[in-house]
């Protein structure tokens, strides 16, 4: 019998999250031949490409958070608005199906493009077998099979950290993926983690009428952030009825007549805690178990990342890392998609490398929380002179039109340069304001140059003029 011909392809990417989706999309378009490997099922069981940041994550939280938004509205603020009605209900069920439809339309997009670019999407797990080979196994359990590509990108995402201290069982005690997909509100809600999963997580559930209670081993609040917005946020999420129990580390926790028993540890000792479901949200790891087969020698580091240089390249020729497997950035969509870019071009002989030091964050709570650049206090402990300038949200006439009111602009700068250096938002549409701050600082601007910038009036935005205004006060 004839030996089964091995299917080629310029490149193979493994994932179909934002770094895999963006790396293949831009490979086609340079003309390459690329196939994608993916194994992410929706409920139905059907392929759905768009990684945890679609399907579990980013997109599924933002959803669900607007729908909580409202539902918050109309119970609290709808008088004050002269919307009178006699009653308010949920129906947890139709959100959730309002979350899942944009989920799947969103990745029928990605699908469409893939077929317009005539990549060959493969539904399957994959593992790398050396530099130029890939092995894939159908999730219909169908024998192994092997396609090859002179480029191989992996950017497999990551997973839910797993806490020995609380297993999951899904049913009381859940992970960050299941905490999307409730068909009910707990009366009484714990998270492990304060963190931008475990917020953003509270901002949902305690908006819907859960008792919220976060339990984080850190001391200090969103120790990334600068401080000051962090000391706001605080304040903030403790007056809409969050309870953040800081230095809380917790010891246990298991299903106990259909309720989570939890043993928390603090500074003032041993305590216990009772609730309907409990949320592990303590981060996540590189999804490099079972990446690579062991003899393809693929280099990793203690902590499971991909080892690669500058360029995203991996110990292996032609074999290249992006997005969450990787140390390079934080584990953030829109980083995963510029190192999707930057490869594929790469790959093409194009190169135009990612700028890691003005990459954006945000937290999407409500008010959110967005910043680009340095910190406050990662500037002072290196003994750059700086100086400093906020404006406060409630000073602007479009926050009181839209009832959102809190939070501040904070913006940084190098002392007698004036270059801008940093730029952190706590307040709705942060998320939209901090690109303006982003594309400032790639061209090097200056507050003097936010100034000279005429801002449309009355919006949000021209807090961000009002920040830079107080720095010339100075």
């Amino acid at each position: 019998m004839p030996k089964k011909q091995i299917q080629s392809f310029d490149v193979i990417v493994v994932g179909a999250g934002p770094a895999g989706y963006s790396a293949a999309i831009r490979c086609a378009q340079l003309g390459l031949k690329t196939a994608c490997i993916d194994d992410w099922c929706n409920k139905k069981g059907l392929v759905s490409l768009g990684g945890t940041y679609l399907n579990a994550g980013c997109v599924a939280s933002i959803a669900l958070l607007e729908s909580a938004k409202i539902y918050d509205s109309l119970i609290n603020k709808r008088t004050e608005h002269g919307i009178r009605m006699e009653t308010v209900s949920l129906d947890i069920a139709l959100m959730m199906q309002r979350k899942d439809n944009i989920v799947n339309t969103l990745s029928r997009e990605v699908a469409d493009s893939f077929a317009a670019h005539k990549i060959v999407t493969i539904q399957a797990e994959a593992r790398l077998l050396n530099e130029r080979q890939v092995e894939i196994t159908q999730t219909d359990k169908s024998p192994p099979s092997i396609i090859e590509a002179k480029h191989i990108i992996l950017a497999a995402g990551s997973s839910p950290i797993a806490l020995t201290c609380a297993p999951i069982d899904n049913e009381f005690i859940i992970d960050s993926t299941m905490a999307l997909n409730l068909n009910a509100v707990p009366k009484r809600l714990a998270i492990i983690g304060a963190g931008v999963i475990g917020l953003e997580l509270a901002s949902i559930w305690n908006r819907l009428g859960s008792e919220t209670i976060l339990l984080e081993a850190q001391e200090n609040f969103l120790a990334m952030t600068d401080q000051q917005i962090a000391r706001e946020a605080y304040r903030i999420y403790i007056e809409q009825g969050l309870e953040l129990r800081l230095g809380a580390r917790v010891i246990s926790a298991k299903k106990s007549n259909k309720k989570v028993a939890i043993e928390y540890q603090d500074s003032d000792g041993t305590h216990a805690l009772r609730v309907d479901k409990l949320i592990v949200a303590s981060g996540r790891k590189p999804n490099t178990d079972n990446l690579a087969a062991a003899e393809a020698d693929l280099l990793l580091d203690e902590n499971g990342y991909v080892h690669v240089d500058e360029n995203c390249r991996t110990n292996l020729p032609g074999v290249y890392a992006i997005g969450d497997l990787t140390v390079l950035g934080p584990m953030i969509a829109h980083k995963g998609i510029e190192e999707g870019l930057f490869v594929a071009e790469q790959i093409a002989g194009i190169h135009n490398p990612v700028n890691y030091d003005l990459l954006p964050s945000v937290i999407f709570t409500e008010p959110e929380i967005a910043w680009v650049g340095q910190t406050e206090q990662v500037l002072r402990a290196t003994g750059v002179s700086i100086k400093v300038g906020t404006f406060p949200l409630n000073a602007t006439a479009r926050a009181h039109a839209i009832d959102k009111t809190e939070g501040m602009v904070k913006i940084i700068t190098q002392a007698e340069t004036d270059t801008l250096l940093g730029v952190h938002i706590i307040g709705t549409q942060a998320s939209e304001m901090i690109a303006e701050a982003v594309l400032a600082m790639e061209f090097s601007a200056s507050s003097e140059d936010l100034v000279k910038t005429v801002h449309a009036h009355p919006t949000l935005a021209k807090a961000l003029h009002g920040a830079a205004l107080a720095l010339k006060e100075q």
